[in-house]
């Protein structure tokens, strides 16, 4: 295998993004590291109570939930602007025709 080539460090696109997000939030100051791995933590726990978690996209829901909450705990966005913008990146997908770049208008 040649040492320059690496396999993805993430699945899908959207794990890298809310990856960034998350770092992006932290080196903001909204959070600190030991906060936000409290509340991922929990966060890990409550997804794994009714199966074991791969790795793969089920702990990427399970960070995002944590970030949900730790936005909405912190007033940064409420229930209803996260509601609203999951509906219409929902829309979006629904209407764009398959194989083009889905976006919000």
């Amino acid at each position: 295998m040649n040492a320059l080539y690496t396999e993805p460090v993430f699945e899908e696109v959207w794990h890298g993004q809310l990856f960034a997000l998350t770092v992006h939030l932290n080196d903001s100051g909204h959070f600190s590291w030991a906060d936000w791995s409290e509340k991922f933590g929990a966060s890990l726990l409550r997804h794994g109570v009714d199966h074991e978690l791969n790795g793969g996209e089920d702990y990427f829901i399970a960070w995002l939930d944590a970030l949900e909450g730790f936005l909405t705990e912190l007033n940064i966005t409420g229930q209803k602007d996260l509601f609203l913008i999951k509906e219409a990146w929902k829309t979006a997908y629904l209407i764009t025709p398959h194989g083009a770049p889905v976006s919000l208008k």
